[in-house]
């Protein structure tokens, strides 16, 4: 099963992994699905704008006010109790649809990985289905 090794530089971090992805496709695939799998609970996977940065920043903002790293009430002991709600919130997949060989993603859609507990290596497990 192909997958993709990808090197987070902050805490909390969007990167887009698209260009990866699209180049694990099977030549001998036209039409068909892929999966993104992240095998962490503190990284999420999610489709969304690559074209503009700010939407990272607004995504990764909001998620911090939502569910900000430092809070008294949380019980977890590693710390990162914050990094594995954003990741349920996120999810760890994404399924999207292959046609002629490509990822079949809208004009400014990327596939992005979401690193909430970072800086780490990690992997991302890639399937495809004909």
């Amino acid at each position: 099963m192909p997958s993709i090794s990808i090197s987070s530089s902050k805490r909390t971090q969007m990167i887009d992994i698209s260009g990866d992805v699209q180049k694990l496709v099977p030549k001998e695939m036209v039409d068909g699905v892929c999966n993104v799998f992240s095998k962490h609970t503190t990284v999420g996977i999610t489709i969304n704008e690559n074209a503009d940065p700010d939407v990272f920043s607004d995504i990764l903002s909001h998620l911090e006010e939502m569910v900000p790293a430092r809070k008294i009430s949380y019980k977890h002991g590693e710390g990162n109790s914050d990094s594995h709600i954003k990741t349920s919130l996120v999810g760890v997949s994404q399924t999207i649809p292959v046609r002629n060989g490509r990822l079949c993603l809208g004009t400014w859609q990327g596939v992005c990985l979401c690193e909430f507990d970072g800086p780490r290596d990690r992997a991302v497990e890639i399937t495809f289905l004909k």
